[in-house]
């Protein structure tokens, strides 16, 4: 429906980007109209994670407008680029995505065309949701033909498809769509047409994620793929906050300790000897503590070896002692006993 352009605001000296409607469109009222939803939709969110909009305009059976200038690139770049990204690359982005969905929702207004090419990402990993050129808000008079489904195929929510009202759930699954091709490569619904592929989101089962990914992640992203609005989360707060767990927890279980390891408690944590920084001298916290009973007994095995070596001490010592000592008690190889009255000894 329009063009956007790279400008320069000659008052106040900064770059903006203009959104301009197409020429052949001039005079076509139907457009303008939605040109002025997009302003005031757009205008009444004024959030980090959104592009901001400074000004709209109409001119000679046309409009315009003007929103902040996002530097950097849109995500379907990105992907188009690297295909897949890293989790602890992935989750900031939905996170701030979330965010600024989240205050989308709270102004009435439902987004309906999230995809990687309206997520804009800044040099310093800031996102910024744009284009809200087919939003629609609660208050907003009809601007669709009955029956007529608005959205980007790929990413179209399954009750778009079938021509129900757009809700802020729709907006999630558009997400969980970005999501799970940031994952996997590829997007979870394709077909030869638009229309197949829109019906792909309302009969096909969802793909599977692949088993490396982990547990947490997978069940957000498939709640969030629910085709059911009412399975996925209640809101974007509600997968904003999910994420933001994520990323402070970890997300792949630990490795299991090899069969046959000590093992160590976590009421007396033992300090490893290359844990000392190097040219520092190891203090009393350094040093090796001693286990207490409840350590030993954590490991039969330790205590089954430890008591048959204590055995086995004792018993080698008795011997040797008998070997050593005469039976009245003399060393037997004293200087001034004849070898006729050394005792037998018997070894037992």
């Amino acid at each position: 429906m329009g063009e956007v352009w790279r400008g320069r605001d000659r008052l106040l000296g900064r770059t903006v980007a203009a959104k301009v409607l197409r020429e052949d469109l001039l005079g076509d009222e139907a457009s303008l109209d939605r040109l002025r939803a997009e302003a005031r939709n757009a205008s009444g969110v004024v959030h980090p994670n959104v592009a901001v909009v400074l000004d709209y305009g109409e001119q000679d059976g046309g409009g315009f407008l003007v929103m902040e200038h996002v530097p950097g690139e849109p995500l379907s770049r990105i992907l188009a680029r690297e295909r897949t990204l890293p989790l602890d690359r992935l989750l900031p982005i939905l996170l701030q995505c979330c965010r600024g969905l989240q205050a989308v929702h709270d102004a009435g207004v439902v987004h309906r065309d999230v995809k990687p090419s309206n997520v804009l990402l800044t040099p310093d990993g800031t996102v910024k949701l744009t284009d809200f050129g087919i939003s629609v808000a609660t208050d907003q008079p009809a601007l669709t033909a009955t029956g007529m489904v608005m959205g980007t195929a790929q990413y179209l929510p399954p009750e778009l498809a079938m021509g129900r009202p757009a809700r802020p759930a729709g907006d999630l699954y558009a997400l969980g769509v970005i999501a799970y091709e940031a994952i996997v490569g590829r997007r979870p619904y394709t077909g030869t047409t638009q229309v197949d592929i829109a019906m792909a989101h309302v009969t096909s089962p969802l793909p599977p994620l692949p088993d490396d990914v982990p547990a947490p992640v997978r069940e957000l992203v498939t709640a969030m793929l629910a085709k059911d609005p009412a399975d996925r989360p209640p809101s974007a707060a509600v997968v904003a906050r999910r994420l933001d767990e994520l990323g402070e927890a970890p997300l792949s279980p630990p490795t299991p300790a090899p069969a046959g390891t000590r093992r160590t408690t976590t009421a007396r944590p033992q300090r490893a000897a290359s844990a000392t920084p190097p040219g520092r001298r190891r203090g009393p916290a350094d040093r090796w503590q001693r286990p207490t009973w409840e350590d030993l007994a954590a490991d039969r095995r330790w205590v089954a070896a430890l008591a048959a070596g204590v055995v086995l001490a004792l018993l080698l010592a008795l011997t040797l002692g008998t070997l050593a000592l005469g039976g009245d008690g003399r060393v037997g190889s004293a200087p001034d006993m004849r070898p006729a009255d050394r005792p037998t000894v018997r070894i037992p």
